[in-house]
Formats: C-alpha cells, structure tokens, sequence
C-alpha cells in the first residue's frame, strides 16, 4: 500500500492506493444542493451563520464542524443559482443538448468549511475511483462564490493552481483584482475600491471634513479602509479609526463605541459585513448612542437584520451603497416551489423547511430523538410554503441574488461561446476547438474572459482586464415606514464607468436626516474660515483642525478657508473685512480740508494785514515815523512779509511739479528779502548810532545804494541756490506710504537734501547774523527802540524754525506739510507784528506823536 496522485479534470487529489483503486482519505459532512447534469457547476454560499467546532483530544479522530444558525434569507441566493440554471436548461438558445447540473455547500460563514467545500468541489464526492485516464469534464468547471473576500482568498490559492474559474457575487476585497495572484477570479460585484470611490463622493457632495472610520479585521474590512484612508486625507481628516473584531470581544466593543461617543465627527463610515457588525450595532443601541450620520458600505446597507424598527433611534437615516438592485422574472414562484428533499446532497432543504416553520424531520433515516424533538412539532413536508411571509421569499430587493444570477449566466455564456466554436478557428493550440463534452476548467477561463453580453434588464454583463464588472451602485437610505418597520429607500445611483460629468446622483427631496428638523448634519473639526481670514493649522492636530486668523492691515482673503491672506498692490489696501483691495484714499492738504481751510485763511489774512501796513506806510510815507524807519526798505520788507504769507498758499492743494517747484523757491526767495531787509536795517541802526560819535565818516559807505545792493546780493545768492537745486535734482509730486498705509500721502518729495538744507541753511544763517546784530544793538539809544524790535522779531523767528526742524521730522503725512505752513505764518507774523505794530499804532492812534518835535524830543530825552 501506498500514496499517489490522481489527476481529474487538472485537480489533483492525494489517494492511499490498493493496487489499482484509488480510496479517498476523509469525506466532509457538509450542507449542500445537488442536481447532476452534462456540466456541473459549483457554488459556495451562506446558509448558516455559526459553526460549533469539535473537542480535540487527539484521542480520536475529530468530529466534524457542526454548523447551526440557519439564515433563510441567505438561502435565497443559493436557490437563485438553482433558478438560473433551471432557467438556462429550458432555454434552447443557450447552451442546446447540454444539461447544466450544480453543487452546492454551506460555508457556515467558517474559513475551514470554506476551504473544505471547495476541495470537495475540484475532486468530486466519489469514495473510490478506478479510472486512471480521467476522462470527461471534472467534477465542476467553475465555481460561483465565495461570498466573502477573506474565504474566496484562500480558496483562491487552491484554485489558481489548476486555473479553475471562481465568479464571486459578493467579495468586494480590491485586493482580488490582483491578477498575478489570482488570475481565474472573477465576480459580478464591484470592487471596493469603487465603494470606496462611491463614499467620498458622498462626503464630499455635503462638505464633511471629519469622519470617523470602522472596519472589520478581515481581508474585505482592511483592503476597503487602507484604500479609503488614503483617498479620504486627500481631502479630510479622519477622527478615529477602529477595528471591528471578527470575534465578538466585549471590552474592544464597549472602547469603540466610547470612541464613537467622544469624537466630534459626526459621520462614521462602517466597512463591516452584518454578521461582525451585530455585537456593536447592538451596544450603540443599548448606549443610546445618536446623533451621528452612519455611511454604510454595501455589506450591510440593505441587512434586514440590521435595519430593523428597535435600531432606528440611533441608525435612522442611514446613507448606504448597495449593489445593483434587479429583478428577476419567476424567481419567487420559483422560490415557493421548494419541497423537501431527504437525499442527503440536499440537505440543506430539510434545515430550510425545518427553520422556516419550527419543526423537525424524524423519518427517513434521521437521527434525531425524541427528546431532541421536545418543543417543536414534526414535520410533515406538506406544510404550505406560501402562507409564510419571509425573507425568503420577498423579492423585492434583489441585490446579492441578483448577481448571482449574473454569475451564473456569464459562465453559461461562456460555455455557449465555448460550444459555437468552430473547427480550424478556435483559441487553442493549431486553432482548435474544445469539446464540449469534456471541456476542462482552464479552456472555459479563457472564454469566461471574452464575456460580454446584455440580460433580460438591459444590463451589459462584462468583466474588465482585473475580472471586475462595470461598477454601479445604489445609494439607500434607511427611513421609517408607517407601521414603524425600516424601510430601505433607494435615493441615487453611482456610476463608475461614467466617463462625463458626475458619477453620483443623489435626489435630495427623498432623503430622510435623523437631526433636528432634519437638517443636514455638519461633520468638520473647524468651521470654514470666512473671506478675511485665513487657515492657522493647530499644532499636533490634523490639517481640518484650525483657528481662524484675520487677515493683517493691507493683506485679504477673498475665498472660504484661504490658507494665507494676499498682500494688497502699492496703490491698494484692504477694505475693513480684509475681504477686497480698495484703491488707497490720496491724502493731501487741500483746501476743503478743515486744516488746509484754516491755514490758507491765516496765510490770506496775513498777506491781507501786510498788505494794510503797506498800504499805510505808502499813505503815510511823509510823516516823521515812516521817514525815520527808512521808508524803502519798509516797503520792501512789507512786501516780501505779503510774499512770505502768500508762498503758503503753494503748499496747500494737490501737489504738482509746478507748484512743487516754485513753492521752495518763493517761499526761499521771499524769507532772504525779508530778513536781507531786516539786517540792513540793524545795520543803519547800528551805522546811524555810529554817525553820531565825533569823527565817524560810516555813514557816507553804507547809503542807499549799498542798502539796495545788500539786499539783491542776499537775494541773488539765494536764488542760485534755488537754481542749482531745481536743475539738479528739482522737488517733484511723491506717492508717500511710510506713514499711512491705508492712505497715499500725496506730497513734494524734496527732490535733493543736499538743496533743501542749503535754502533753510541760507536762511537761517541770515536770521542768526541778523538777531546778532540787533541782540548787540538792542541797548542804543534809537527812536522808537527799532534794535529791539528787531531783536525780539528775530528771537521770535528763530525760535520758530528751530522747533521747525524736529516737528517738520515727526510730523506724518500731511502734517508735514501744515507745520512748515504753520512756521510760514508764524515767523512772518512774528516780524510783522514786532517790527511794524508799534509804529501803526503812533501812525493810526497816536498821531500827537507822529511829529518831528515829539521825535527828537523822544529821541533827546534818551541821549
């Protein structure tokens, strides 16, 4: 006795041999559905959802897994592969002369029953094979499921191996794309990273920026947040992540949803099937847990289990993606067709028939006792099937069972494609044809490739190079109905394969919000950064966890959430809200403003007063007071004070390079007359004091002549300063904004420095010769103290333009320019009223002493 291999249909099968009989090692006890026929066809589904494993003593050999927790409505979609190959056997346009068969297996939601069913699938049920030459089609050509990703996995590494095709209706995991691991899967389901493509497109149409996550800790559940963490913080930021534990785990329940409740995000995205979802659904519920926008992913979108009245407190407005929903003409006549059936390939009909109306078989060889029938009554098999509204038989939401029927047809098509072969034009080696009567596994994988055709609904059935479908979902959401129950409502579709504008539709008149007045619920960490301010990211959190920071003096943001305020041009700055530039205001002295209006009424009311005491001085030019005060040199010495008083109307109105130019010039020019006048005239004070000392001939060299020529050399010295000045580097119209930056100080920028200081240079050094000259005449016995009225209008002067200097410095602006008026005024004002308001007042009051007699009296008394 030994070991070998025997190869059926490309499966590979170890057998203890006996000589020329090959005997199978173990067999498994499995719940399966059985049809023979020409071509079998294999499938795995979910019928019960617990298994109880045996006791391993290793004293004898294991009992088998015994599965319990029978789901009718998941018997549905094993009955849907029986209906569709019924349905393909009557029809003579599809695959003629042959008869399709089936076997069918529970996986009992267990990876080992799994794995167990699709071995007995490849090698077949035979306890005993004799035929060495393995010839006709292996025990099944193809296998429709699994339906879940983490068993179609490991199922996938036998299969691969011996190129059979498995079309899966239910196993989304994105990681079965991968066609250099598992090049013969195909499914009828999307994949989930067009689920997850679905969800963000759902996030984003409502402006949610912080979720929370949950996936169970299995292939489907890690493949779908992996892809979605990272296309998500793309956009948002996650709160929380969580895994579901696969095994129920009270303490990893109770931390979940401790998270759930503390995090600020109001929706939560689920990647969960139902079975590992219930335990937290559960404990939410017990928790009152609401509030919150659940995002279901098409595993338990549409779960009746789920979606039922008590859960709707916490889980009401459910926004879902759903696999395609269909309909399938004469399924659920069908459905209510079934009998039982006591071949023990059918067993599965006797746990259906069992579940569905509480009772239990005891014939036909069954081994269950009397005791074991202790609260249920015997079955009959005659029970009416029809009378009981169930899950089973409600085909109004065919969505899983719908793809199986997919599945089904696309490898019935293929296996026509298969058979319309001709001969001389086929695929394989030298053109050849396969048979169909012993077509093998590998052959219909490469026709399973080519499938492309349109079902009973219009719908293009085809796969990708990846084995996907063409991904269109359903977007569900969980409302209430009348009578309390939920009722799964379809309110979108999303289209991947939308290659124009968007992929997701959402009619928003017919979505139910579980909020407050059923408004739609915000979910953001921050609230958006209005226009004016700008994103300050908070350290150590995610990008979406902000402060908002207005935008500085000068800068805007003109968008929600701007993430830096833009600097305004030169000529603009910000308007009050930072939310636009605005032209800046031009700010200059005009003369509508308050400031410039008083200054330029003071200049006119001086030049206006000059004026008078000229015109008086000119009126009264033969009286004693006048002739004695040097007549001419008043009248010129009046006549520049006009001019002083008038070149301050220059500095007021808009700057131009005119009135830039001429403003320095008259005012430098009119200052140098003035005070050129007032130094002749201490001179002949001084020289007239000196002529009345015995033997002083001064006099005669310091007449009228030198009076006039004194004052036009001071005058011509400054205006060749003035002239050098404006041809060098003349003043000119400046845009100022050191000052003011809401504001565009419109000023005469001086041009040269250099000149600027040489013209007040020039006028000072005059003013400080002059007050000199009079402070050390002040004390000469003149007619009508003339040396200290001059002393004390050049102390005025000057003490004028010294705190000039500092204020002219610090004055911002405008100001600038009203207090170099304001010195104008002052000093002009100074020497006229000094020079000239005590000799008006003896010319207009005190004409008794406006006499010859009264001055040399005066003048006598003081010698």
């Amino acid at each position: 006795m030994g070991y070998g291999f025997l190869f059926k249909g490309k499966t590979c099968i170890i057998f203890a041999f006996l000589t020329d009989l090959c005997k199978a090692q173990a067999t498994f006890e499995l719940g399966g559905l059985y049809k023979n026929g020409d071509i079998m066809l294999g499938g795995i589904f979910t019928a019960n959802f617990k298994t109880v494993p045996p006791e391993l003593s290793f004293r004898s050999r294991p009992t088998q897994l015994i599965c319990e927790g029978f789901e009718i409505s998941s018997f549905q979609k094993a009955q849907t592969m029986v209906f569709a190959i019924e349905e393909i056997n009557k029809n003579p346009d599809l695959l003629p002369n042959i008869t399709l068969g089936y076997q069918l297996y529970d996986n009992c939601v267990s990876l080992p029953v799994a794995l167990r069913a699709a071995t007995t699938l490849i090698s077949g049920e035979d306890n005993v094979q004799s035929d060495f030459m393995c010839q006709g089609p292996p025990p099944v050509v193809a296998i429709v499921g699994d339906p879940v990703s983490t068993y179609s996995i490991a199922i996938l590494r036998l299969l691969t191996l011996f190129q059979i095709p498995m079309v899966s209706y239910f196993s989304t995991c994105s990681c079965l794309s991968n066609k250099q691991e598992f090049p013969t899967f195909f499914r009828t389901v999307p994949a989930d990273a067009f689920q997850v493509e679905a969800v963000i497109q759902i996030i984003k149409r409502y402006g949610w920026t912080w979720v929370g996550a949950l996936a169970t800790d299995d292939d489907y559940g890690q493949s779908a947040i992996k892809i979605f963490l990272e296309e998500f913080q793309k956009y948002g930021c996650i709160s929380f992540t969580e895994t579901v534990p696969s095994l129920t785990e009270n303490k990893i329940i109770l931390r979940i949803v401790k998270s759930i409740k503390q995090s600020t995000a109001t929706v939560i995205v689920i990647f969960s099937s139902e079975e590992e979802l219930t335990p937290l659904i559960k404990e939410v519920v017990r928790q009152n847990v609401t509030g919150k926008q659940w995002i279901a992913s098409e595993a338990w979108s549409t779960s009746s289990v789920i979606a039922i009245k008590e859960n709707f407190a916490s889980f009401g407005g459910v926004i879902g993606i759903a696999i395609r929903r269909g309909e399938i003409p004469g399924l659920q006549k069908f459905l209510l067709q079934i009998r039982p059936d006591f071949n023990p390939r059918n067993n599965l009909l006797i746990q259906f028939w069992e579940t569905v109306f509480g009772c239990k078989f005891f014939e036909n060889g069954s081994n269950v006792t009397w005791s074991d029938l202790e609260g249920f009554k015997a079955c009959t098999g005659l029970e009416d099937i029809t009378s009981k509204e169930t899950a089973y038989s409600d085909v109004s939401e065919l969505r899983s069972s719908y793809n199986v029927h997919k599945a089904v047809y696309a490898l019935a098509h293929a296996l026509h494609n298969l058979m319309s072969c001709k001969d001389g034009h086929g695929p394989f080696e030298n053109n050849s044809c396969a048979n169909i009567k012993k077509v093998q596994s590998w052959q219909l994988f490469h026709y399973l490739k080519e499938v492309n055709f349109t079902n009973h609904l219009g719908e293009t059935i085809v796969f990708d190079k990846n084995g996907d479908p063409l991904a269109v979902y359903d977007i569900v959401n969980w409302q209430q109905d009348r009578d309390g129950s939920i009722k799964i409502r379809n309110i979108g579709i999303f289209d991947a394969s939308k290659t124009t504008g968007s992929k997701l539709f959402i009619n928003e008149d017919t979505i139910f919000w579980n909020f407050k007045h059923g408004t739609i619920p915000k979910s953001i960490c921050s609230e958006s950064c209005q226009p004016g301010t700008r994103k300050s990211a908070r350290k150590g959190q995610p990008f979406c966890c902000f402060d908002c920071i207005q935008c500085a003096d000068g800068e805007i943001s003109s968008k929600t959430d701007s993430t830096e305020c833009v600097k305004c041009s030169d000529d603009y700055w910000s308007n009050d809200r930072k939310t636009e530039c605005i032209l800046k205001e031009i700010d200059f002295l005009s003369y509508d403003d308050a400031m410039g209006a008083t200054l330029s009424t003071i200049s006119a009311f001086g030049a206006c007063l000059s004026f008078g005491v000229l015109v008086i001085f000119i009126h009264y030019r033969h009286t004693p007071v006048v002739k004695a005060n040097n007549s001419e040199l008043s009248f010129l010495l009046l006549l520049s004070l006009t001019l002083c008083f008038l070149c301050a109307l220059c500095f007021i109105g808009k700057p131009s390079e005119l009135t830039c130019m001429i403003r320095h010039v008259v005012f430098g020019i009119s200052f140098v007359v003035c005070i050129s006048c007032i130094l002749v005239k201490t001179i002949v004070v001084i020289m007239a004091f000196k002529a009345t000392l015995p033997g002083n001939n001064m006099v005669k060299w310091f007449g009228t002549s030198q009076q006039r020529g004194t004052v036009f050399f001071t005058a011509f010295i400054q205006s060749i300063i003035c002239l050098v000045w404006l041809t060098t580097a003349p003043p000119v119209p400046n845009k100022n904004t050191k000052y003011q930056n809401s504001k565009i100080i419109f000023e005469c920028h001086v041009g040269s420095l250099i000149g600027f200081s040489c013209l007040l240079g020039y006028v000072g050094l005059l003013a400080c010769i002059c007050f000199l000259l009079a402070f050390l005449a002040r004390n000469l016995p003149d007619t009508f103290n003339e040396a200290k009225f001059i002393t004390f209008s050049m102390l005025i002067f000057c003490m004028v333009w010294i705190t000039f200097v500092p204020a002219y410095i610090s004055s911002p602006g405008k100001h600038t320019v009203a207090v170099e008026i304001f010195a104008i005024l002052a000093s002009s004002f100074g020497v006229l009223l000094s020079i000239f308001a005590p000799k008006c007042y003896i010319i207009l009051l005190r004409p008794e002493l406006n006499t010859k007699k009264a001055l040399m009296g005066k003048a006598g008394s003081k010698k």
